[in-house]
């Protein structure tokens, strides 16, 4: 029993959703925002850059969730919940990272 559990405390803790900064971006395109004005890509960039701070305060919240739930339950809450943002914030960063090499054209 005890062994049983040792074993699955890595594969719980690997369930567990991931702070923000150690999300790696999703590649976007690079002329997906070409065709945008400067003025344009300017308002989408601030846009997207308030979006990702809005993940990643929720996504903050999935991972501690998930570390007491761990802690606690053994069960990673916020994860199973629908708590962990992961993919949402791999793409709002590849998309903010396009806009700023749209930006740098401008």
């Amino acid at each position: 029993m005890i062994r049983a559990a040792i074993i699955s405390l890595p594969l719980l803790a690997a369930a567990c959703a991931q702070r923000p900064d150690s999300i790696a971006a999703t590649p976007m395109p690079a002329g997906m925002f070409s065709a945008m004005s400067c003025h344009q890509a300017r308002a989408e960039h601030h846009a997207s850059t308030q979006r990702l701070a809005t993940l990643s305060k929720q996504q903050n919240s999935a991972a501690t969730g998930d570390a007491i739930g761990v802690f606690l339950l053994a069960v990673p809450m916020s994860s199973l919940t629908g708590g962990d943002k992961s993919g949402l914030i791999a793409a709002e960063k590849g998309k903010v990272q396009a806009l700023d090499a749209r930006l740098m054209e401008c």
